[in-house]
């Protein structure tokens, strides 16, 4: 069971990536997920918008974005622009306010097609992750064969298990998108 223990946390790695990349997700409601990361050139380098400003939701549909430097206004708005988001943001003084416009059963479904992949995306790498353990399984030397078949029904346990966290991920998430 040592062996196995080797490969959860990369299957904790595949998960935590999968719960990263559904935040960015619209679900038609303001969070600072969908903008935090994107990528804003200011004072000569690539910074995400996180660490050039706060970001608060005043309400379920607004995002207000702002930045400690009122010299990075300009260039958030520019990468917000240019960010395929979808939502135009507003420069208001020295803040910035992203209104989620009302998701169309269109969008939803688009979104919905988009999560989807991401969560075939982790499924990919969950296999990947469990070829190696099955690869390691195999090379085991001096271990008995119902050893062997035990460890594989173990490994194919927990890919089972993490397949499930995946699809309560994914079915949670269809649910935020698909709620009006």
């Amino acid at each position: 069971m040592a062996l196995l223990d080797e490969f959860k946390p990369q299957f904790t790695k595949v998960h935590e990536h999968l719960v990263k990349e559904l935040a960015g997700i619209r679900t038609g409601r303001a969070t600072p997920a969908l903008v935090e990361d994107i990528q804003v050139e200011a004072y000569g380098a690539f910074q995400p918008i996180k660490a050039l400003a706060s970001m608060g939701t005043p309400d379920a549909r607004t995002l207000l974005i702002e930045p400690w430097d009122g010299s990075a206004v300009k260039a958030i708005e520019t990468a917000l622009q240019k960010s395929d988001i979808g939502i135009m943001p507003t420069v208001d003084g020295k803040a910035i306010r992203l209104v989620m416009p009302m998701m169309t059963e269109e969008n939803r479904q688009r979104m919905v097609k988009v999560m989807k992949e991401k969560l075939e995306d982790a499924r990919v790498s969950a296999r990947k992750v469990r070829e190696e353990a099955r690869k390691a399984i195999d090379k085991l030397e001096g271990v008995g064969e119902d050893e062997v078949r035990r460890l594989q029904a173990d490994l194919d346990k927990m890919v089972k298990d993490f397949n499930a966290k995946i699809d309560e991920t994914g079915d949670k998430k269809e649910k935020e998108i698909t709620t009006i």
